[in-house]
C-alpha cells in the first residue's frame, strides 16, 4: 500500500538556539494561515544582508502562510580596552602649567589627579571584523535552517491532525449523498400522488383529468426536481477531494476551490428539494461542508 504524502498546517511554531564563544543568539518562528507566503523579520539593526537571505530560505520550505522571524543576538565575551584621551589631557597638563606661571603657591598636578578627571580616561569595545561577522552569519543562518527544519515538523503534525478531521468530514458527506441518493429515488413517486390530490382537490365534483395529462404535468414537475446531475457532480466533487487528500503536499488552494463546487451543487438540490426530508438532508450538507471549508483554510 502506498504512503500517504503529508499534508501541512499553515499554523506552527517553532525556536532554535546557537552561539560562536563571542555571540548567542535566539530563533523564533510562528506562522499563521496566509493565502500567499509573507515572510516578515525582526532582525537586529544592520542585518539587511542576513533578512534577505533568510527570506529565501524560508521560501524554500514553505509556499503558503504568514511567518514572522525574530532573531536576538547578544554579546557573550565582551571585552573592553581602555584608552587615554590625549587631546584632553593635553588640555588640562597645558591649562594646569598656565595656572602655575601666574602662582608658585599652588602644587603642580599629579599624573592620578589628571587621569581621575572624567572623560581621560575612555573605554573602548573591540569591533569584529567583516571576516569575524560574515563567519557569525553562517553559523546564524545555519541555526535558521535548524528553525525552519523545526517548523515544517510542527506544522505537518499539525496537518496530520486536521487530516484526520477532513477524513471525518468527507465520510459524514458521503453518506448525506447517500441519504439523498434514497430520498431523490422516491421523489417521482411522492411527487405524482402529490399532484393527484392536488388535481381532486381542485377538481372536486367535475370530470377527472386524464391520465395521460396527469402523466405529462408529473414528469414536468420531476424533471424540475431532478437532482441526479447535482448529486453525480457531488460525488465527483468528493472523490476529487479524496484523492487530493492522498496525494498531500500543497493542496490548500484545490480543497477550498471543491469546498465551493460543493456549495454550489448542494445549494442547487436544496432549491429543488420536494420534501421537507430532502430539505433538511440538503442543510445538514451545507452544515458539514462548511465545518471542511473552516478546516481547509488551516492546510498550506
Amino acid at each position: 500500500m502506498a504512503k500517504k504524502t503529508k499534508i501541512s498546517s499553515m499554523t506552527g511554531f517553532a525556536r532554535a538556539s546557537g552561539g560562536n564563544g563571542t555571540y548567542s543568539w535566539n530563533w523564533e518562528a510562528k506562522s499563521v494561515n496566509g493565502k500567499g507566503l509573507d515572510v516578515r523579520c525582526r532582525l537586529p539593526q544592520g542585518s539587511e544582508e542576513l533578512e534577505i537571505k533568510s527570506r529565501n530560505r524560508t521560501g524554500k520550505y514553505f509556499k503558503r502562510g504568514n511567518i514572522n522571524l525574530s532573531l536576538a543576538v547578544q554579546e557573550t565575551d565582551k571585552k573592553t580596552k581602555f584608552q587615554v584621551n590625549r587631546a584632553l589631557l593635553d588640555q588640562l597638563v597645558a591649562t594646569a602649567a598656565e595656572i602655575n606661571a601666574d602662582s608658585d603657591k599652588i602644587a603642580p598636578p599629579s599624573l592620578d589627579g589628571l587621569l581621575s578627571v572624567r572623560g581621560v580616561i575612555e573605554t573602548v569595545e573591540d569591533e569584529e571584523d567583516e571576516v569575524a561577522t560574515a563567519e557569525r552569519n553562517v553559523k546564524i543562518l545555519d541555526d535558521l535552517t535548524v528553525l525552519l527544519e523545526g517548523l515544517k515538523v510542527g506544522r505537518a503534525e499539525e496537518g496530520e491532525r486536521i487530516r484526520l478531521v477532513l477524513d471525518d468530514q468527507l465520510q459524514r458527506i458521503d453518506g448525506l449523498c447517500g441519504d439523498v441518493e434514497r430520498l431523490a429515488a422516491l421523489q417521482p413517486a411522492a411527487l405524482t400522488e402529490k399532484l393527484r390530490n392536488q388535481v381532486v382537490e381542485l377538481l372536486d365534483g367535475m370530470p377527472a383529468l386524464p391520465e395521460e395529462r396527469l402523466a405529462q404535468e408529473a414528469a414536468v414537475l420531476m424533471t424540475k426536481a431532478d437532482v441526479r446531475e447535482e448529486l453525480d457532480r457531488l460525488k465527483a466533487h468528493l472523490d476529487a477531494a479524496r484523492q487530493l487528500m492522498k496525494e498531500g503536499g500543497v493542496i490548500g488552494r484545490k480543497l477550498d476551490f471543491l469546498c465551493q463546487e460543493f456549495n454550489r451543487e448542494t445549494n442547487t438540490i436544496c432549491s429543488k428539494a420536494a420534501d421537507v426530508d430532502l430539505s433538511r438532508i440538503g442543510l445538514d450538507l451545507k452544515a458539514v461542508i462548511e465545518q471542511f471549508r473552516e478546516q481547509v483554510q488551516n492546510i498550506e
